[in-house]
């Protein structure tokens, strides 16, 4: 797995730069009397709002059984690294790609986000994303739409 510095960097730099957007990863370590092991966050703020926040926003009601069947066993296997692996293909993706390319390992709603913030997508491309079912992604469009004026 990368370091998340380095993966933060790259992210910052394709995102837009009239809108306060941070991302972050951070590991906190859980210890028990049948070990350790170290429980993985990622959210997203939009003007100090979280709007995505990995597991908080994917558990079900029961607390820490994860809502996707091939995850039962949560927290002790998680979605970071493949989280991260999505945002480094995404920043890979070639310009001319990014509004047609699907990304099949996208269980978050994330590539949306990240579409959104995009710089290399010009703010009247989005026009096309009005109908986003992505809630934290229309947010991100409409930051950029009022920070554009």
């Amino acid at each position: 797995m990368r370091r998340w510095s380095k993966l933060q960097r790259e992210i910052y730099k394709i995102v837009a730069k009239n809108i306060n957007l941070q991302i972050h990863c951070v590991a906190y370590r859980m210890d028990s009397h049948c070990g350790s092991t170290d429980l993985p966050r990622y959210w997203i703020t939009l003007d100090k709002e979280i709007i995505f926040d990995y597991p908080k926003r994917f558990l079900s009601d029961e607390g820490w059984k994860y809502v996707y069947e091939e995850h039962d066993n949560y927290p002790y296997m998680t979605d970071i690294p493949d989280i991260t692996d999505l945002i480094k293909e995404y920043i890979d993706t070639p310009k001319d790609e990014l509004l047609t390319k699907v990304f099949y390992s996208d269980n978050w709603g994330l590539v949306d986000i990240l579409r959104a913030a995009d710089r290399r997508i010009g703010i009247r491309r989005h026009t096309i994303f009005k109908n986003y079912a992505n809630i934290a992604a229309q947010k991100v469009i409409k930051a950029r739409f009022i920070a554009s004026k």
